[in-house]
């Protein structure tokens, strides 16, 4: 039964990771979880300081990917319009054909809605876009710092029995 939680466990990582590129997964809390059943259902054990501290860490980071999109286009100048195409490019750009569109997707709708209120200054609608784009990045090397983290102590309370 163990070793049955543990794949759970290193496919929820996974799963995790691949969450800290795909906007719906919610990479660093799953990635937690894998850590909590590990705990909850085996002899390998996380402190519970670690975890509670890591439970406050991965929901800051949640909140932060948000943030950082939403606050980036605005930084940059972008309003109402620029926020909900970036939302709207983002949730596009997770089903868009090419492999790159969850980066691109949240750049076009950041652009198409700063366009809409920018007409005349085509330079501040790139600038717009731009902030959807480094909010993305940012979000996304946090999350994977996060998730690298946590995949890291996995492995090492795995190992930390024999």
């Amino acid at each position: 039964m163990t070793t049955l939680i543990i794949i759970i466990c290193a496919i929820l990582l996974l799963v995790g990771l691949l969450g800290c590129f795909v906007p719906i997964v919610p990479g660093p809390p799953l990635a937690y979880i894998a850590l909590l059943i590990l705990t909850a259902f085996t002899d390998y054990k996380c402190s519970d300081e670690f975890l509670w501290q890591w439970a406050g860490i991965v929901v800051l980071v949640t909140i932060a990917d948000f943030w950082l999109q939403i606050n980036g286009v605005k930084k940059f100048g972008g309003n109402k319009k620029a926020v909900n195409g970036t939302m709207i490019g983002l949730i596009v750009g997770i089903f868009a054909p090419i492999p790159m569109g969850f980066i691109f997707g949240p750049f076009v709708g950041a652009l198409i809605g700063a366009y809409l209120d920018e007409k005349d200054d085509i330079i501040k609608v790139f600038k717009i876009a731009s902030g959807a784009l480094i909010g993305f990045i940012g979000g996304l090397v946090l999350k994977l710092v996060v998730c690298f983290y946590l995949i890291r102590e996995f492995y090492l309370t795995i190992l930390s029995i024999f």
